[in-house]
């Protein structure tokens, strides 16, 4: 499979193209690296390639925060300049500047 550079990086602010939620990168992976249940599980007519990066997010919708995986090409940069309130993001990350958190520096590497 042919790995290409990620479009968003760690720390920065996107939300899902089709379903209300947004949330911050925390991990990437080059390509799909979870189960083929959980892959066969999204209906077939939005079901993302595999061979794509990966972003696991700090996510939140309305009601909930939770952790989200979600391939590239659902993803959208968030321009909102909102936090996102998630009860994890102050582990990992420090401030919000802009559409970005920067990570603390115990994450830095």
């Amino acid at each position: 499979m042919l790995h290409r550079d990620a479009k968003f990086r760690i720390g920065e602010v996107v939300r899902h193209k089709f379903f209300p939620f947004r949330g911050v990168i925390f991990d990437v992976d080059p390509t799909f690296d979870n189960t083929e249940e959980w892959w066969q599980s999204i209906p077939a007519k939005v079901r993302p390639r595999k061979d794509q990066p990966y972003y696991h997010l700090l996510a939140e919708n309305e009601e909930n925060s939770y952790i989200a995986y979600v391939s590239e090409q659902n993803l959208v940069h968030d321009d909102s300049g909102e936090p996102v309130d998630h009860p994890q993001i102050h582990d990992m990350f420090a401030e919000l500047e802009g559409s970005f958190y920067s990570l603390r520096s115990e994450h830095a590497h």
